[in-house]
């Protein structure tokens, strides 16, 4: 096995090939509620629950495979939380773009990410955004998942008078989904790495027991990945109206990305003496390349998780990890019947959790400045009020100009921001 700890500098990184091995496997247990979280969203927009397993596997695969083998990280991927909400509820519901020019969508923002990385410029977008304001956007993303886990969950119901209302919380469905919730959150606290997959599926099987869902199986041959594979309408994503969709699913994929990486790599030791990351563009093309192959394969933008952390806090150092990740990712395939079988009220549970793990970003906002935490709470509001994550960004950002402009500090507003802002505010104006 030399050639193996030469090929990933395991021993130099202070590892060794089972502590990898076994780190791949907790990131792994950490974040395989995807395989059946994304397909219950993306299945929202009409999409065969199925295939977008199938696409959701692949993807993750795929693109955690890059990441091991050509950056060297221990750095899982897998279709994003958030991205997966934008892609349903705001382009396809609440838009009305059919599925398919929603893919096209995201296969534009995954070739012009790959662009980005390759040039400096994606340096300079992700640095001229404030911190405060990226985390006003995580905050906003997880508040938007709460809200839909809520919805679907039962917990939350439309009610005439006041918009939203509880729903009957007596019922087993609601009751489970907080049941679930709240192991899965006391798991997690007590250090679990399964902490996820065992809450969600401790309520399914409850619910499998109980009637209240339908149990279909465990193992069989993958599903057709046919209704969905290669079908983004391209025509569509270059329609003017589809600009400010794309520059949000890129921004989106940008700040987790970016975030992502730095967070693993600190918590890994894996930066350098300056406090950045060795080898990025790897990494990045890596990303950006698994949102392109993802699209073509049918499901919303694969991004870096931060669940790898997971693997990092059992010793993982080296791409050995993902390897590991994405191979048993491509064994999940085979487990098609046991995903279509968690009913929506136990990925509800997980969906909750999630929420809230992303809501912690917003203990570091600088908040004695007005002129920047505004603009994070507008956007905070803004995503789950809309029901837009693109129409968040937009009024975040441009309440951020406009009171910079108004505070005296227009000089501390960069070129990127004035101009994103521009765009979204013509958005508003004429779409």
């Amino acid at each position: 096995m030399d050639w193996l700890d030469r090929r990933f500098e395991i021993t130099a990184r202070g590892s060794n090939i089972r502590r990898e091995i076994g780190a791949g496997f907790a990131t792994f247990l950490a974040m395989a509620y995807i395989t059946v979280v994304n397909p219950s969203i993306l299945a929202d927009a009409q999409m065969d629950f199925g295939a977008v397993f199938v696409a959701t596997c692949l993807a993750a695969a795929l693109g955690t495979l890059a990441m091991g083998i050509l950056a060297n990280y221990p750095i899982a991927l897998a279709p994003g939380m958030g991205q997966n909400a934008f892609f349903t509820y705001t382009i396809v519901i609440g838009l009305g773009q059919p599925w398919q020019a929603a893919l096209g969508m995201v296969f534009v923002s995954g070739v012009l990410f790959i662009i980005l990385s390759v040039l400096p410029v994606r340096e300079w977008l992700v640095n001229s955004i404030p911190r405060d304001l990226k985390r006003g956007i995580a905050g906003g993303i997880g508040l938007f998942l709460a809200f839909i886990a809520l919805q679907n969950s039962g917990i939350v119901v439309d009610n005439p008078a006041t918009l939203v209302g509880f729903g009957e919380l007596g019922t087993l469905g609601p009751a489970l989904a907080i049941v679930g919730f709240l192991v899965i959150t006391a798991l997690s606290y007590r250090g679990v790495q399964a902490a996820v997959v065992i809450g969600m599926l401790g309520v399914a099987a409850i619910a499998w027991l109980t009637g209240t869902a339908t149990f279909v199986g465990v193992v069989s041959a993958p599903p057709s990945i046919a209704p969905i594979f290669m079908e983004m309408d391209l025509a569509a994503a270059f329609e003017i109206s589809a600009l400010t969709l794309i520059l949000s699913l890129l921004l989106v994929d940008l700040f987790d990305t970016a975030g992502t990486l730095v967070a693993v790599a600190e918590r890994g030791n894996l930066l350098d003496q300056d406090g950045r990351i060795p080898g990025l563009r790897p990494a990045l093309l890596a990303d950006s390349g698994a949102t392109t192959v993802g699209a073509v394969f049918g499901t919303s933008s694969t991004t870096s998780y931060i669940e790898s952390a997971a693997g990092v806090e059992a010793g993982g150092r080296t791409g050995l990890t993902a390897i590991v990740v994405g191979v048993l990712f491509l064994m999940c395939l085979w487990l098609a019947p046991l995903a279509q079988s968690v009913p929506p009220f136990a990925t509800s549970a997980a969906l909750l959790f999630v929420a809230c793990s992303m809501l912690r970003s917003l203990a570091d906002v600088d908040w004695g400045d007005l002129a920047i935490s505004v603009p994070a709470v507008v956007i905070l509001f803004a995503i789950p009020m809309s029901f837009s994550i693109a129409d968040g960004i937009g009024l975040g950002f441009i309440s951020y100009v406009v009171l910079m402009l108004l505070s005296g500090r227009i000089r501390d507003c960069s070129i990127a921001m004035i101009v994103i802002s521009v765009i979204f505010l013509a958005k508003f104006a004429l779409l």
